[in-house]
């Protein structure tokens, strides 16, 4: 690798750069205009009107009413408001079921719940990493308040059986809720369709700023507010809204649905391609997730004979990662890739490659060709 020259970002992932299309749509809202949204003056009306725009273009994306969008700050707030604010608002329930690959935003908040005296029941995955539909319908009682199941993995990109874990909900009187950090975007969402009752969205895994989100609350759904303030959000989320963000978040989601069906055909070739090369160069290599019902931009393999951080360490052409961004350092095995079943020193090897609007043909030879390399020299 050169001096100066940047690594092939294959992290999208963990989060994305802002589109120049976002950014453009941001920049008067952050340069020229300054008003409050909730001021009836010229300054708030027109602050008022874009987040008003934003939230239509974000429930057009996952095919819901703009009233049932939420702006927050991301999708662990939205995580977070949506399995602490059903139980809040729910009282005579007091069990959630969850599953074992889900991630901090998600498993931290079950847990808070399971120390104040909630039940948690957390469901396996099969080998493909995709949550067992049975099992979670074998915990459900009428104690269940809420089952909250991920829309895809944010490692292996495998994505879940949604609709089928949300009817067994509801037939057992349960709310449905889904983490589609990652899927928003990448993969068509429709909530109707789905019967997911909530659902969490981040703008930095669509091509918006950090720091913005938004969270699907289905129309008569029982949920409390997280923070006590003024009547913000309908009251659910406190605090004047992030304007310039909202609107960044609003057009990503445009642009995302605009482009869903020829971005995500774009990217499986490129994912395919990648996992060819790799796999007819590294001798042992194997793939963590289901083969095919996965993200189109989502590849994590298991490298044989080497650990995943020394893999990367010896690969710096290359910027990617052995698991969730948000999941805890160091050279430990990832507890979604243990939870299928891949014994822990193979685990270990594991990398994840997430590819994005970046990623072309000449970026996945050169990260092929060099992943290739750095592994040979480490054996």
């Amino acid at each position: 690798m050169k001096q100066g020259e940047l690594p092939i970002y294959l992290d999208h992932n963990a989060s994305t750069p802002i589109l120049p299309e976002v950014l453009d749509a941001m920049l008067p809202w952050l340069r020229d205009h300054f008003g409050n949204p909730s001021s009836n003056h010229l300054y708030g009306r027109s602050m008022r009107a874009v987040v008003e725009e934003a939230r239509e273009r974000v429930a057009s994306l996952i095919s819901c009413a703009p009233s049932e969008i939420f702006f927050t700050s991301g999708g662990t707030e939205s995580n977070n408001l949506a399995i602490r604010g059903v139980a809040s608002a729910i009282h005579d329930r007091r069990q959630v079921v969850t599953s074992v690959i889900e991630h901090p935003a998600t498993s931290g908040p079950c847990s808070h719940l399971e120390q104040n005296g909630y039940s948690v029941f957390r469901a396996p995955v099969d080998g493909v990493g995709q949550v067992m539909p049975g099992a979670v319908q074998e915990a459900l009682s009428e104690e269940t308040v809420l089952v909250t199941v991920m829309h895809s993995n944010s490692e292996t990109g495998t994505l879940q059986a949604i609709e089928e874990i949300a009817e067994s909900a509801h037939h057992a009187g349960a709310l449905m809720h889904s983490d589609a950090a990652q899927s928003c975007g990448k993969v068509s969402i429709d909530v109707q369709k789905e019967q997911v009752d909530l659902l969490s969205i981040a703008g930095h895994k669509l091509y918006a700023p950090q720091g913005v989100g938004a969270l699907y609350v289905r129309s008569g759904t029982p949920i409390q507010p997280l923070m006590i303030g003024a009547d913000h959000e309908k009251g659910l989320r406190p605090g004047t809204e992030n304007v310039a963000s909202v609107v960044g978040l609003g057009k990503a989601c445009e642009i995302a649905q605009r482009d869903l069906d020829q971005e995500g055909r774009r990217l499986v070739l490129l994912r395919n391609r990648l996992w060819s090369h790799l796999k007819d160069n590294i001798p042992g290599l194997e793939l963590n997730g289901h083969p095919t019902n996965r993200l189109p931009n989502t590849l994590n393999v298991r490298f044989p004979g080497v650990s995943g951080i020394a893999l990367l360490a010896a690969c710096p052409l290359v910027a990617a990662s052995t698991g969730s961004a948000c999941h805890a350092a160091g050279d430990q095995a990832s507890a979604v890739i243990l939870a299928m079943g891949v014994p822990g020193q193979e685990a270990l090897g594991s990398v994840r490659l997430s590819l994005g609007r970046s990623t072309g043909e000449h970026e996945i030879a050169q990260a092929g060709k060099s992943l290739v390399q750095a592994w040979h020299e480490l054996i």
